[in-house]
């Protein structure tokens, strides 16, 4: 995923920036504290509802399965592969497939992006996204994105198994699997990458969706064993407030925000048309990010309780916008 990024150290109330990129290495704030724009939501108020529910082990055993088909970079045949294995976990689901071609550098390749509804009993939507692509340059090795679109892709999966099969009791929930999002080229090149979500993005916006869509959240890196999701900030702040909260009620707050960076994801292209959106991502990735972007993007890295930590946190968080 994103090469490109800043991240910004809170010392003394002063953010101070770093570039991360492959000429400059960033330190990241283990002992920060919650950013300041989540410090008033750290006491939500008493509440009794149950904690949400979330399989961990089979999140974990749909990463396996994803991993198993090797890289999946577009154009490839393991990618069709992963298509379908997503799609045939979704019969009985109102899905949408979002298909055309991009021509970038390297040549014309097809995208899909994947849309399963879920339709609620309030006007509104709730889209949860993670993209599912493999790198591009990395396509002849053995780099399978356990981490990097696996993780995210199978918690999705199960997120689809919570919700049932009635209408839901507020906003509608769109599970998106985004297609294209890993650049044609390393270093991270912001032309050549986002393509699924950039599509979507204006499709939505032609079709008057984009204006229905209350909350984007974005999955990405979610499965690493030593979990630490980044306070992003580009990132809407009401929204990550509320995914604070969220955390704090099922007491895995801990693995929340204490480090800050701003993020170019595939939450992007929603935050740029106006839509609120936040992106849990956990951009630390082994020490100083050595495991991100490489071979040793593999399954013995994850976590189970790191993707129910995510699982849970992201029911909770659409529980508390139906609140709202």
């Amino acid at each position: 995923m994103k090469v490109r990024k800043l991240f910004f150290l809170i010392f003394l109330l002063t953010l101070v920036a770093c570039s991360k990129d492959n000429n400059a290495t960033a330190a990241s704030a283990g002992t920060s504290s919650v950013p300041a724009a989540n410090t008033e939501s750290s006491n939500p108020p008493p509440d009794n509802s149950p904690p949400p529910t979330f399989n961990a082990n089979r999140a974990m055993q749909y990463v396996r399965e994803i991993v198993a088909f090797g890289p999946r970079p577009i154009g490839s045949e393991n990618h069709k592969k992963v298509e379908n294995y997503i799609l045939a976990h979704l019969k009985g689901v109102d899905v949408e497939q979002d298909s055309f071609d991009v021509h970038p550098s390297e040549g014309t390749f097809p995208v899909r992006n994947i849309i399963a509804k879920f339709p609620g009993t309030r006007d509104g939507i709730i889209v949860i996204a993670s993209h599912y692509d493999t790198n591009w340059p990395l396509r002849n090795t053995s780099y399978i994105g356990a981490n990097d679109g696996a993780s995210s892709s199978a918690l999705l999966l199960e997120i689809a198994n919570q919700l049932p099969g009635k209408k839901l009791q507020g906003y509608s929930v769109w599970l998106l699997w985004d297609d294209a999002e890993e650049s044609m080229k390393l270093p991270w090149d912001d032309p050549e990458s986002l393509y699924g979500v950039r599509h979507l993005a204006d499709k939505w916006q032609s079709d008057g969706i984009l204006k229905k869509i209350k909350a984007f959240i974005l999955e990405d890196m979610i499965g690493d064993a030593d979990l630490n999701i980044e306070h992003d900030l580009s990132s809407t702040p009401w929204l990550e407030d509320l995914i604070f909260n969220a955390a704090t009620r099922l007491g895995v707050q801990s693995h929340f925000f204490a480090r800050s960076m701003a993020v170019t994801d595939d939450h992007q292209p929603f935050i740029q048309r106006g839509v609120p959106s936040a992106d849990l991502i956990d951009f630390d990735y082994g020490y100083n990010d050595v495991f991100h972007h490489t071979t040793d993007d593999t399954i013995d890295k994850l976590s189970p309780k790191s993707l129910e930590i995510v699982g849970t946190v992201t029911l909770e968080t659409l529980r508390l916008l139906n609140q709202r």
